[in-house]
C-alpha cells in the first residue's frame, strides 16, 4: 500500500534540512487534516452501509466527525 500523499509531505517537511517551527507546524497540521479526513470518510462509509446502527447512531458519528474536522488552532 502506498502512503498517503498529505502523509509523505508531512514527512518530508519534517525531514528537510530547511525545518524550522512554520515547517513543523505544517506537517502537523497535514497529519491533522489526513486523521480528520479519514474519520468523516469512516463516517460516511458507515452512514452508506448502515450496518448495526440506527440512524441517530450513524448522524452522531457523522457529526463528531466534523466538529473534529472544523476545529481550529488558536
Amino acid at each position: 500500500m502506498t502512503q498517503p500523499e498529505a502523509l509523505r509531505l508531512a514527512d518530508e517537511l519534517d525531514a528537510a534540512p530547511y525545518s524550522s517551527p512554520c515547517t513543523n507546524n505544517a506537517a502537523a497540521e497535514l497529519r491533522r487534516l489526513h486523521e480528520s479526513n479519514q474519520e468523516l470518510l469512516s463516517a460516511l462509509e458507515e452512514m452508506l452501509d448502515g450496518e448495526g446502527k440506527s440512524f441517530r447512531e450513524l448522524c452522531e458519528q457523522a457529526r463528531a466527525a466534523i466538529n473534529k474536522a472544523e476545529r481550529t488552532t488558536p
